[in-house]
């Protein structure tokens, strides 16, 4: 399949892997026929390889449902992302729909995932995040002229998923490595193990990942490289995850993180790359 250069992330997402696609070019497999991504983000390293065989998943519905309306309905989605206002008073009017469940329950899927997309471009520093009752609650970015409406690459995105075999899901990660066929190569890129008390960020569903959460991934782990599946995991460059992962082949990179609130405290922080194979 010949890649499209417009096939690019529709959303900012922590942790998003753009900047590492180089490092990670010579770290991939020399042939992948199923790529499978199960915490699927932003999707930055999907967009970039645009494989034609694939399956994505994500725990955050909200999520996904952008990228099924993008691949079924992207027309209809850039023509309500048109009507948004860049103001503070529609930011929140906007954000609040979810507050009402009633409300909320009659939008179309597409009014919601145009939802989404508008309050990722418009909000403070990009950040989707939400809080323990699963509503959006990042504030308003006060940006003089965001790319709310990015019809050029929504169609794109729309076009690579509806060209490739593509196999969209919100369920467990586990459930989906489970039903992998030998030869799949799988890209894990879970919530980060934090590097200290203060920096954890899993405000992107309404259900954290703990240490336990953790173990329970690297098991998984090992259940691929037993079935002779080709992973690779990133997470960050703690010592728990170093242990956890010492059987395996493990790259420190690093990568800019600018989840933090004070720019001061944003910049280049170590991550690891492990893999199951040279």
């Amino acid at each position: 399949m010949k890649k499209n250069k417009l096939v690019v992330p529709v959303l900012k997402w922590v942790g998003g892997k753009r900047q590492l696609l180089e490092t990670f070019r010579p770290l991939l497999p020399s042939r992948i026929t199923t790529y499978c991504e199960p915490f699927i983000g932003g999707g930055a390293l999907l967009f970039h390889l645009q494989p034609s065989v694939a399956c994505i998943n994500d725990i955050n519905p909200e999520l996904i449902r952008v990228y099924t309306v993008i691949k079924n309905d992207v027309e209809a989605l850039i023509a309500e992302l048109e009507k948004y206002e860049n103001t503070s008073e529609y930011f929140y009017a906007v954000r609040d729909w979810d507050r009402d469940k009633e409300y909320y329950a009659k939008l179309s899927e597409v009014q919601k995932a145009a939802r989404v997309l508008y309050l990722n471009k418009t909000c403070f520093n990009g950040l989707y995040r939400v809080n323990n009752a699963g509503e959006f609650n990042s504030p308003f970015g006060n940006y003089r002229n965001p790319n709310i409406v990015n019809a050029p690459v929504l169609r794109a995105v729309s076009a690579y998923f509806n060209t490739a075999d593509i196999n969209m899901t919100t369920v467990d990660y586990e459930d989906v490595l489970k039903t992998l066929p030998k030869g799949a190569f799988v890209y894990l890129d879970p919530p980060y193990d934090p590097v200290s008390e203060t920096s954890s960020f899993t405000g992107y569903s309404k259900c954290g990942f703990t240490r336990a959460d953790q173990i329970r991934l690297r098991k998984c782990c090992d259940e691929l490289s037993v079935r002779g599946i080709k992973f690779m995991l990133s997470n960050s460059a703690t010592g728990f995850i170093m242990e956890q992962y010492a059987a395996y082949n493990i790259t420190v990179v690093q990568a800019k993180r600018a989840v933090n609130a004070i720019a001061s405290k944003r910049g280049d922080v170590d991550e690891v790359v492990v893999r199951n194979y040279e």
